[in-house]
């Protein structure tokens, strides 16, 4: 791929800075800055009235869903197939998340300093009693530069990384975080392959929604 000034600069910018992750899926909006409060809200579940409640292929569709889930739990990034990524990615697709940015130090899998608000405030959120019993997705992406091979390893990597340090700092139990990469399989901006935004992990509540008053 040929690049002109201005792409050669923005690549030169971004590894001079470190590779960003940012945490998001669907319509959830970018949230840098984002608050403990605020990211708890974004991960928990709407909840239904009772004359709103799941239709009976709602209900089959959940408990498929959760079926797969629970056969994914303590399994390693790298055991997962092709296919179990794609269901994954489209499961999340209706799911409640956030968008945050996290930077690793550069050409490295280790969260840098800077990152550590979001990744403390993240920590904290997923520790609520809200979210007891919930697992999450983090989902590891890229953005185009460098290989595929290189990119599918890199996803991989830090999203495991992120995980680890919410298992050591937050006690956060193995099973309860997920972790899938997609190199730069799934971009965000695909017209802009190179762009900082396609660097990021999407951390994802896998809960459905609940009927208010359970």
């Amino acid at each position: 791929m040929v690049f002109g000034h201005w792409g050669r600069t923005a690549i030169r910018s971004a590894f001079a800075t470190g590779i960003a992750l940012s945490l998001s899926v669907g319509m959830a909006g970018a949230a840098d800055d984002a608050t403990e409060d605020q990211i708890l809200r974004a991960l928990t579940p709407k909840r239904l009235t009772r004359s709103l409640s799941a239709a009976p292929a709602d209900t089959t569709k959940a408990a498929e869903e959760t079926k797969f889930i629970n056969q994914i739990r303590n399994r390693t990034t790298r055991s997962l197939s092709a296919g179990e990524r794609e269901q994954i990615a489209s499961i999340a697709k209706e799911k409640p998340s956030i968008d945050l940015e996290i930077t690793f130090e550069y050409n490295s899998a280790n969260i840098s300093r800077n990152a550590l608000p979001a990744v403390t405030a993240l920590g904290k959120a997923l520790t609520n009693p809200e979210l007891k019993g919930t697992t999450f997705v983090l989902a590891g992406h890229t953005d185009a530069v460098g290989g595929d091979a290189f990119n599918q390893d890199l996803s991989e990597r830090r999203a495991d990384s992120l995980k680890k340090y919410l298992m050591e700092k937050y006690g956060i139990a193995a099973a309860d975080l997920v972790t899938v990469g997609y190199g730069e399989a799934k971009l965000k901006n695909a017209s802009n392959p190179t762009a900082g935004e396609n660097r990021r992990v999407q951390v994802v509540n896998m809960a459905g929604s609940k009927v208010a008053g359970h």
